[in-house]
């Protein structure tokens, strides 16, 4: 086996050992422990389907649904990286731009760029995100 393989799996075994310690110490409910495995378990499986697939395509969906976990976890900075990823394989992915521009946090710090990206997604599928089109012409981002 090649030692960043071997590498890759301590990591990721010490990362589920850390998990499971803060999952027993942090005071949660039993549904947000359930959720936060499930979220774990996908990301593990997600990584190790960008190990195995070279389609660029295939790999698009995988980086933007690795990118909605860190969105649904709140770590908006890693989300953004993964939504950036998957554009990079698959520029017609406006569902990537609608959650770039649509993350709250994004959309208060660089409105204007959240616009540009609500623009794409928009011009990429003209019938969807109607709510990101009325706040577009509101904030007279939108010809």
């Amino acid at each position: 086996m090649p030692r960043s393989r071997i590498n890759g799996n301590f990591i990721d075994k010490t990362s589920s050992i850390v998990a499971n310690i803060l999952l027993r110490i942090i005071p949660t409910t039993s549904g947000e422990k359930e959720a936060f495995t499930y979220y774990r378990d996908a990301l593990q499986n997600y990584y190790e389907a960008m190990r195995l697939e070279i389609d660029p395509y295939d790999r698009s969906y995988i980086l933007y649904n690795i990118g909605l976990i860190h969105t649904s976890n709140g770590e908006h900075t890693k989300a953004l990286e993964y939504y950036f990823r998957a554009l990079e394989r698959n520029p017609f992915l406006p569902q990537a731009f609608n959650n770039m521009a649509g993350d709250s946090e994004i959309a208060e710090a660089w409105s204007d760029q959240a616009a540009e990206y609500w623009k794409q997604a928009i011009a990429l599928t003209p019938g969807n995100y109607i709510e990101a089109h009325n706040w577009l012409k509101i904030t007279r981002r939108f010809e």
